[in-house]
């Protein structure tokens, strides 16, 4: 009877769909509210000023946040949340490949690809560097440098198996990530006017610069939809770059022990099958396959010119949903939490990867 069973799984029945539902529902209608709220505060602004100061996408990150500093969600609303900020947001994304033209990538051009692997290899060399200046230990350092070079929480948690970090490291740099991500998409649009940056010299700054590839579409929208597009384009060359990353680490993990017991430490994450084996779609996640494979209709004109603007809509709705779960998510106190060598090494580490990503920009002469 149990190999039966075990053999012949049975289909989800309509019950346990509604159950799943019923989890999601909670914390998904939160976030759509705050969405709405934050809609409707933009209309405010473009009311009475004649602009909207702050769009819809950057209000609903703070609206989120506000209500997360004050109240911590419970499991009622967890799950919602958590479908809200990783599911919705990866639909968006791939709606947001029908934006692309793959013309946007021959234009690019080697050069601007090189670059981006330069800038990433650079940066992950020079925060190891000051994570290790400032005292980390070294599998905290790779962690830190990896998630501020590549794709910020994805990198950490895909790096951290292979490593056998520790699980306190990687509750601080996610958590520190968390927030100062969050300051990167709000404050990252101000370069603009101080820096006299082109949308184009933009979207290439964002897309080497903010953590996570819904970041840079939070960070560039609301500057330009061309910003939005290279910065992407940018963003999703830079996240490749992790699988080799890994790879490289996969193979210097017996250098970076940090006890003089040469073994992992207590707590590490995973064990010695788990480093030494990364699924796939940790290195390339599916809406990154999704994205480009719209991307690709889009080229071959497969999507009608009349359906891209509602397309485009869909994703920006989805999208603001996806940021008031991610403000949701950030407590603004895990800063103290994390420590100020973290808070001082992903910083500085921040800060070097925006001069190298600036220094590229000039170098390619980008206009």
């Amino acid at each position: 009877m149990a190999t039966m069973r075990s053999s012949n799984p049975l289909p989800l029945s309509p019950g346990s769909i509604s159950r799943g539902v019923g989890r999601i529902l909670p914390g998904l209608g939160l976030c759509v509210g705050i969405s709405a709220i934050a809609f409707a505060l933009e209309h405010v602004e473009a009311a009475t000023t004649g602009r909207a100061w702050l769009e819809a996408l950057v209000l609903a990150i703070l609206i989120g946040a506000a209500v997360r500093s004050v109240w911590t969600p419970s499991d009622t609303w967890r799950a919602g949340i958590a479908f809200s900020a990783k599911t919705v947001l990866e639909i968006a994304i791939v709606l947001l490949g029908a934006s692309l033209n793959a013309a946007m990538i021959v234009a690019a051009g080697p050069a601007l690809i090189a670059g981006i692997a330069v800038v990433v290899a650079l940066t992950l060399a020079f925060s190891f560097l000051i994570g290790r200046t400032l005292g980390l230990p070294k599998r905290m350092a790779v962690l830190v440098a990896c998630g501020n070079s590549i794709c910020g929480n994805s990198a950490i948690a895909a790096v951290a198996p292979v490593i056998g970090a520790d699980g306190k490291d990687v509750a601080a740099s996610i958590a520190f990530t968390a927030v100062l991500g969050v300051l990167v998409v709000l404050g990252l649009p101000l370069l603009v006017p101080l820096l006299r940056l082109s949308e184009t010299q933009y979207g290439v700054l964002a897309g080497l610069t903010v953590y996570a590839v819904p970041q840079v579409l939070a960070a560039t929208a609301p500057v330009a939809t061309a910003s939005v597009q290279i910065g992407t384009l940018v963003k999703l060359v830079r996240v490749l770059m992790l699988g080799p990353v890994v790879l490289v680490l996969s193979l210097l993990r017996h250098r970076l022990q940090d006890d003089a017991t040469g073994t992992a430490p207590a707590g590490a994450v995973g064990n010695s099958a788990t480093r030494q084996r990364i699924a796939f779609n940790k290195l390339v996640p599916w809406f990154i396959i999704a994205f480009l494979a719209m991307a690709a209709l889009r080229t071959h004109g497969f999507i009608p010119e009349a359906a891209l603007g509602p397309i485009s809509h869909i994703a920006t709705v989805l999208t603001i949903v996806s940021m008031a779960a991610l403000g949701l998510g950030v407590d603004v106190r895990v800063v103290a939490r994390a420590g100020g060598r973290v808070t001082t090494a992903v910083t500085l580490s921040l800060i070097i990867l925006a001069i190298i990503s600036l220094g590229l920009i000039r170098l390619l002469g980008i206009s």
